[in-house]
This record gives C-alpha cells, structure tokens and sequence, in this order.
C-alpha cells in the first residue's frame, strides 16, 4: 500500500470543487512522429484518434518516410489501427461520429463517412453550392455536421446514414472569426444551432432565423459549447474567457488568461469548467475564475473533449482530466469523516487485524447501506486497480455485517470493472470512462471491439456479460472473407465449421461481403448454408443467378417470395427466356397463371401475358379461352365475333378433340353476327346478351318473326320458346296476344305458368281464363285460383262441384251474408248443402 499513491495526489483544486488528471498511457506515439505538424481528432467515448498532416505548416523532408497523403488511425495507446491513402485534395473538415465514423469533408463539399474503422466508405456531397463557393470548415456533433462556406452560407446534414444537406439560415456577412454549434438534442427548436463571432458579436442562426445576440466584448478567437448544450464559453482576442448560458440571458464568469497569444484549444471538461491549451501548457478553468495549470514539458499536446471530460494527448503521454466524481471526493476528500471514508478506513484497519475496525462500523451503522452503494460506486469511478478492490472490499465488509442487503449493484460493478480494465489495457486502447461505458453501453462497446479485430476478447465480453455473440462471429466471418488469403473453398469449410450451429447467424451477409469482393462462387456456396430463404434469395437475385433463386423460394414455400422472384425475373429477362425458366417448374407455372389471372387488382386479366403463357405451353384450349373471355368483355358485337373467331382458330388444329368448343364458339360467333345485324337494323344494343335473352328482347319489341328465325337457327326447344314469349309479352304487357293464345287448344309448358304470371303482373281478370284450361291440379286448387282472381263467387260454385262445405263456408264469410256476393254465394251452395 505505501507504493500507491493516494488517490488525492494528483487532485487540483477549482473553487470548491477537484479535478483530477489520470495518466492513462505513456509513450503513446513514436518520437519521430511530431504531433505539431498533425491535425488530430478524437471519436467520442475514448475512441480512435485520427491524425492527418497540417497542411498550412511546412515539414521537412524526410526521405525515409513517405510523402503521400494519409489518415492514420490510432487507439489511444498509440497503436496504429489503420492507415487511410488520400488523394481527395484539401480537407477543411475531420471528424467522428458518436458510432466512430470518420468523417472527412473536402473543399469541394465532398463528403467521405469511413465506417468501422476500415478504408470502405459511402460518400454523397454537401452540394447547395459548396462546390462552386468552396467550405472554409466544419464541426461534427453525434450524428451530423454542419458545414461554413467561403460565403458564410451553412449547410446542415442531420444523418449521416441517410444524408440530405439543408442549407440554414445564412448570418450576415463579414469575417467569422470563430464559430460552434448546439446539437439539435439541446435546443428549443430541435434544429441544429450554430453561433458565429462575426464583428463584435455573435450570431445564432438555425433552420428558420438568424438572430443577433447583442454582445459588445467580441470579436471572440474561439467559441465552445458545453456537452450538455446549456453554456457557451468564449475567448476573446485579449485573452479573456466568458461563460454565460446558451439562450445568452446571464453571464455566470469571467477570466483573464493575459496571454497575448491565442491558444491552440478551447474546450469544457464536462460540464463545469474550461480547459485552454498552448503548446505546453494547459489552463483549466472554473467558475469564478479559479484555474489550475498543467505543464508538458515533451512537444505540443492536443485537447481531445469528451462527454465528462478531455483526454490531453501528447508524444508520450494520454491523460484523462475530468472533474473528481462526487463519489470519489465524498470518500478521499481530506479531512472527511462520511460513512463511505469510515467504512474503507475500517477495511484497512481490518487488515492490519486492528480492533478500530469494528468500532468504524459501529460509528456509521445507521448509515452503512448508503456507505457500501457509495464505495461500490466510487470503484467504478476509479482508475486505479488497487483502489477499485479497496473499495470493493470495503463493500465487501459492510454488506456482510448487513442482514439484509441486495448484491446486485455489488455484482453489477464488478463485472463491470473486468470488462472496463480489460478494455482500457493499452494492447485494447480502450480507456472508457465509467460515465462514458454507460453511454457507449456494452452492445456499443462491442462493435468497437469488432472494428479493431479484437474477436477472442469481444467473444469472451459477450459471454461474461450475457450477450449475444452472433454478430461478432459474422463479422469475424465477414473480415475473413475480405481480407483472407484462402482460396474459396477453405474459407467457405473454416466459416461454416467455426459457425455451424450457433444461433441467429447470418450467412446471407457474409455471402454478400464475398459478392462484394467479387467472389461470386464462394457467396453461392456460403449461402447454401443460409437457413432462411427471405435472406438467401435476394442475394442470388443481385448476382444473377437467378434461377437458383426461383428454386430456393419454391422451396421455401413462401409463395409471396415467389411472387418476389418472379416479378423480378419478369421484368429483367426477355419473354422467352422467362417463359423457358418457369416451364419446368410447375410451381412457378401455376402461380404467374394465377397472378395473369387476377392482373392488377382492376379486374382484368393480363390477356397478353395468359396467351403467351398457353401458346409456349401448348395449351390451346386454355388460349382459347382467354379470347372467349375477351369477346364477352367487348363493347360491340362486331370486335367480339373477331375474339371468337382467334379462339376458333386456335382449335382447329385438333378439331376432332375439340368438337364441342369448335360448336359452341361457331354458334356464339352466328349469334353475334345476328345481334350485329339487329342492332344494325333495328337501331338498339343486342351485346352480349344470348340466344334466349335476345329472343326475349325481339318478342318484346314486337319482331317475332325474326325472333322465330333466331328459334329455327340455334334450335331453341319449343317448350324454351314458349316461355321465352309468355315472359317477353307479359313485360311489354301484351294482353291482347295472350287472350289470343288462350283461345289456343294445347301449349307445350301448359297452362298454369300463363295463370301465375299474367295475375302477378296484374290482371287477374285476364289469369281467370286459364283456370279452366289447367289440367292436373291438386283438389281444390281451382277454388284458390279463383279466389286469387278476387272471384268468390266462382269460387264458391268450385266448391259447389267438389262439395267443399269448408271453403265454402269461408267464401261466405269473407263474402259477407249482407251483401249481393255473400247472398249469391249462399244460393249456390244451399241447393246443394241442405242443412
């Protein structure tokens, strides 16, 4: 223990607060390396760092070194992840975003989003002129950036996965001395806020307005927002720094670094304090303008912000300054007594077997729950791997004199603080801040972990912590095929061998890595092994092979992937070799039939698809009749007679086969040339009406003779005939033909359909005369007839015949005894019911 340092050793103080400064690594970068000459920029959440030569200073030659431009990507241990060759000319904008994109902005509005830490990129352009007017520079928040032109014009892109560039509100014009912006999370109108030091003032300017703030004390040489968007602080050109709040209504501090000299940084760490850096010397300032100065004493060093902090990178040195976490000042601060310092006082008195130890616990039992959450806390905060178990034994202790505590938290940190020292190692280069792996989370930490190639260990954190592994072992799969020196078939047997059972993997994404790789034949084979055609299929489909596709989504089962497959192969390949791939497959056959069939949800067919289909298939009947249904849809009977005639000659060929249909389509084709010839002479639409409807509609219009002409051609029965006429002069209301037939002896449909349809049209004096001529009625069926008609008087004499006294009876009374029908009802049927 006398060889650690104790925690407060390398603590400033601030006003009434500490910061403290973490060496994090040592001899970060190589000595030859001058990080003067570099620009550098860091990725949120002790990310990568991203060097690219300044190239407003001269450098002198150096012949063992390159002289072509490059990005180098480092850890913050100095290990070099990746080298990035540029030939894009003048870069005005390097950035990351909050998932470790390296963004690189040229002058020409170009814009280039490197993901993964690797030299594939996407790029897309700022355009609004940027091109022609050129971007002086740029800033990056979580997921955008904001670009300045040579104008002073602002363009905005909100998302960098699906980028489009708005331009902002453009400030007035003048110089612009310096400029920040506010991430839309933080601002009332939920668009991005840019401030602008223009003369001796600062502008606002965002999606909808430019407003002037009214300073007096500009022009500022930097401007610096805070993490959390509330405080603006600004270095004027005298050397003074001011802090007020973002909406500009109150200034909360003001310092004079009475230097002459611009600083090269300008940040916050965190939330409550300014860091200013020269080129060896750095200021941190609080509120009130208390400072604390630190001093490098090997080359120039760079300010690197972070959410809760800023990282200080230097040749040979990374330093983490943050503020002391409330946690840690509550136990380590001098002179403290809270229960939280007592509790880890008496686990080093315990140690020493010393009996002060149970009287500590004694002094802050009321309090020793809150003691052990505060220590199991302070651990996560800490650095040092001496003070984490220090703390964590001082938990320890206190939760074991407890009778009733839950571990959880307890346990929680120390799987925490495994995978956060195991990370923060400097082969890993991952120095994650407690507070920064809270927000990183560890599915985030993850993929960092896969952009750098650290599988074994991403798989072990995985595991320790409960995760899914799926997406680490495809993405080792991916790299593997990109990068790997195997021919296709090793790489396809040690992929499929190392992944070969493990759930939720996806072999469609390696496969299209290796079609991307334009190793066609090695995605085919990886996608043999993909268990889900919905993600197999479109694959194929991108690299052509398409009949392959067809036969995993038939056998799939899925007919609405098969619909997928065919609409795209319909649509690429020409009609034959379309036809040529679903022939031998009766699946796909069926279903473009069906599809045909339906067409597109407007009720007609796709008639040219269907004959296409049946004339390649040789299925004339089915071709046939697609023309039939055709003729029926036609307007005139003229188009329609020409359908048919198609469909007739489509089975000729065969005519013995196909005797019936031939029939039926020359009788259908006679009939349209008939009703051509009516609606010709007779001035009215005979269209698809048929052979009895159109002998209905002549009859009705009073041309029975050419109605009998229609009989004799199509050989309607007499019996079909007759009631065709009894229908059709019912409805034109022909009384006088129908008395005539009734004088008639015989009809071949009888007499009683004459009875009921003349009294349902109305004239039941007419439906009377058909009475006598029924034959075959049940007994008594004539009394009803009669009385049907409004006849009881009739009526009751067919009573009479028959002897029915009920009927009788009941005529009677419905008749009424007072009234000449009643007194005439009763004669009849007195002379013969005598009582």
């Amino acid at each position: 223990m006398m060889d650690v340092a104790h925690p407060t050793a390398g603590w400033e103080q601030l006003g009434e607060r500490f910061y403290r400064k973490t060496q994090l690594y040592t001899q970060v970068f190589d000595l030859s390396l001058d990080l003067d000459n570099y620009i550098v920029v860091g990725a949120p959440y002790s990310g990568a760092i991203a060097l690219y030569r300044d190239e407003d200073k001269l450098v002198a030659f150096q012949p063992t070194k390159t002289t072509k431009p490059s990005i180098d990507i480092y850890s913050c241990a100095g290990k070099r992840i990746q080298t990035i060759p540029w030939d894009k000319g003048s870069i005005k904008g390097l950035g990351w975003s909050e998932d470790e994109k390296l963004l690189v902005v040229t002058a020409d509005g170009t814009v280039r989003c490197y993901y993964g830490l690797q030299t594939e990129f996407t790029q897309f352009s700022l355009g609004n002129g940027a091109e022609e007017v050129g971007v002086k520079s740029c800033r990056f928040y979580n997921h955008g950036l904001v670009a300045l032109l040579a104008n002073n014009s602002l363009i905005s892109v909100s998302s960098y996965d699906e980028p489009r560039p708005k331009l902002l509100v453009t400030p007035p014009e003048g110089h612009v001395y310096s400029w920040s912006l506010i991430p839309p999370a933080y601002t009332n109108s939920r668009s991005v806020e840019v401030l602008l030091s223009i003369n001796q003032t600062v502008y606002v300017s965002d999606a909808s307005e430019c407003e002037d703030r009214f300073l007096d004390i500009g022009p500022f040489s930097h401007i610096a927002v805070s993490p959390n968007g509330k405080f603006v602080a600004l270095y004027t050109q005298d050397g003074k720094v001011h802090v007020i709040r973002s909406d500009f209504q109150e200034r909360l501090s003001e310092h004079d670094s009475k230097s002459k000299i611009p600083p090269k940084y300008f940040e916050w760490c965190g939330n409550d304090a300014v860091v200013i850096a020269w080129e060896d010397e750095v200021h941190l300032v609080g509120p009130n303008g208390a400072v604390a100065r630190f001093y490098y004493d090997n080359g120039r060093v760079h300010l690197l912000p972070d959410y809760d902090g800023v990282r200080i990178i230097a040749n040979d040195t990374c330093d983490f300054l943050q503020k002391v976490p409330d946690v840690i000042d509550e136990v380590f601060r001098l002179g403290t007594d809270s229960p939280a310092s007592v509790l880890l006082d008496a686990v080093e008195q315990l140690e020493m077997q010393s009996p002060k130890a149970d009287d500590n616990i004694q002094l802050i039992r009321p309090h020793l729950v809150d003691a052990v959450d505060t220590c199991v806390n302070a651990a996560g905060q800490e650095f040092s791997h001496y003070w984490q178990k220090q703390l964590l034994r001082a938990a320890s202790f206190g939760k074991s004199v407890l009778d009733i505590y839950n571990s959880d938290d307890f346990v929680d940190m120390c799987e925490t603080l495994r995978v956060l020292n195991t990370v923060r190692f400097f082969e890993i280069g991952l120095p994650l801040s407690y507070e920064q792996y809270q927000r990183l989370t560890p599915s985030g930490l993850i993929t960092r972990l896969l952009n750098r190639h650290e599988y074994l260990l991403a798989l072990r954190i995985a595991g320790y912590l409960r995760l899914p592994t799926d997406k680490i072992y495809v993405h080792w799969a991916t790299a593997k095929v990109k990068v790997g020196s195997d021919d296709d078939d090793t790489t396809c047997r040690k992929i499929v061998e190392k992944l070969s059972g493990k759930p939720g993997i996806s072999f469609e994404s390696i496969a299209r890595a290796a079609y991307d790789e334009g190793r066609g034949r090695l995605a085919t084979e990886l996608l043999n092994h993909e268990p889900r055609a919905g993600r197999q299929v479109p694959l194929l489909l991108s690299m052509e092979e398409d009949e392959l596709a067809l036969d995993k989504a038939i056998e799939s089962g899925d007919t609405d992937l098969v619909y997928f497959v065919l609409y795209q192969l319909r649509r690429k390949l020409p009609l034959a070799t379309f036809f040529r791939v679903i022939n031998s497959r009766p699946t796909a056959t069926a279903l473009v039939e069906a599809s045909a069939r339906v067409g597109d949800g407007d009720g007609y067919e796709d008639t040219a698809l269907l004959k296409d289909l049946y004339y390649q298939d040789d299925r004339r009947l089915d071709g046939a009749s697609v023309f039939v249904r055709e003729a029926l849809r036609q307007p005139e009977s003229r188009t329609a007679a020409d359908k048919l005639a198609l469909a007739a000659k489509l089975l000729s060929d065969n005519s013995k086969e196909n005797a019936f249909e031939l029939g039926a389509l020359k009788e259908s084709t006679t009939l349209l040339h008939m009703q051509a010839a009516f609606e010709r002479d007779l001035k009215d639409n005979f269209t698809g009406l048929s052979v009895n409807q159109t002998m209905f509609k002549l009859i009705r219009l009073g041309y029975n003779g050419k109605a009998k002409k229609i009989q004799s051609e199509f050989k309607v029965p007499e019996r079909v005939a007759w009631w065709i006429r009894l229908q059709a002069l019912v409805a034109k209301r022909d009384w006088n033909e129908i008395e005539e037939i009734s004088r008639q002896r015989k009809s071949p449909i009888g007499w009683e359909p004459f009875y009921n349809q003349v009294l349902q049209a109305g004239n039941p004096r007419l439906a009377a005369l058909f009475i006598p001529k029924c034959t075959g009625l049940e007994h008594g069926q004539t009394v009803t007839m009669y009385e049907k008609c409004g006849m009881r008087v009739k009526a009751a004499e067919e009573a009479v015949k028959i002897k029915d006294v009920e009927s009788w009876t009941r005529l009677l009374e419905a008749a009424g005894r007072a009234t000449n029908e009643g007194r005439e009802i009763e004669r009849i049927g007195m002379a013969v019911f005598k009582k």
